[in-house]
């Protein structure tokens, strides 16, 4: 089942410079896709018009077949519920005056049905899913390491179990062994509830590891399409150069363990 479908999704923030051009892609429920390309390329920009925090200027952005732009407000309630966005500057993300447990209650008292002693035990839950201790429920965002909110962050935004993650370069600034525990962690949370997952990002590497399908985008548009298998190869010079810059010039391999 498609979740999530753009056509001729074209943006601008100045007369003269399209960010976006004619993007047309689609995700489907339980799919897992990256979105490659360099900065500045556009990926941030699409990212925000998939989760409405922007309007296109040209084309539509639909979820289960409608259109953002006529949702009903019970439609946009469950839309905001399904599909939620962890963004690459962790501290720009959070208010700084709240405690980590009001930060992941938050959502819970809007979207969920939830007492807030509830609240509270999925809280823990949810800390102890990104691997934080529930010691941090009273803690405040300067009271964080980067990596630590980075984890909150994540923790939020699985907190109302959503249909579709995006994530942007949300991994990318974290060592890479709690790369591979959120990697983990999402791939249960697939088998689990079909979360389907957008990994906004440069890192190959991440492609290797998680994604089914992998975008490669360049100057606003979606130049290539490339179905992971034994061995991914680019054939757009956008992908080319992203792949070179990271690994030596030879097919990625999946690893098969």
């Amino acid at each position: 089942m498609t979740l999530l479908s753009v056509s001729a999704l074209s943006h601008q923030y100045m007369p003269s410079e399209r960010v976006l051009n004619d993007v047309a892609m689609s995700l489907k429920t339980g799919e897992t896709v990256a979105l490659l390309g360099r900065s500045g390329c556009g990926k941030s920009t699409l990212a925000r018009l998939l989760v409405g925090l922007e309007s296109p200027g040209q084309g539509e952005v639909f979820w289960r077949g409608d259109s953002l732009s006529q949702l009903n407000r019970a439609r946009q309630k469950a839309f905001r519920r399904e599909i939620q966005m962890v963004f690459q500057d962790a501290i720009s993300a959070v208010n700084p005056r709240k405690t980590v447990s009001e930060i992941l209650r938050e959502p819970m008292r809007h979207l969920l049905s939830l007492s807030k002693t509830e609240q509270i035990i999925r809280s823990r839950e949810l800390l102890r899913a990104v691997e934080l201790d529930d010691a941090l429920l009273t803690k405040r965002p300067p009271q964080l390491s980067g990596g630590q909110l980075q984890r909150v962050c994540l923790a939020r935004a699985l907190a109302v179990e959503p249909k579709l993650l995006i994530l942007d370069e949300a991994v990318s600034n974290l060592d890479l062994v709690l790369q591979a525990n959120v990697i983990r962690l999402l791939k249960k949370l697939q088998q689990q509830f079909g979360t389907a997952c957008l990994f906004i990002t440069h890192d190959l590497r991440l492609v290797e590891r998680f994604c089914d399908r992998v975008m490669v985008m360049e100057a606003g548009k979606i130049v290539e399409t490339q179905t992971m298998g034994a061995a991914l190869t680019f054939f757009s010079d956008a992908g080319r150069e992203l792949q070179n810059a990271v690994l030596p010039p030879f097919p990625v391999r999946r690893r098969t363990s």
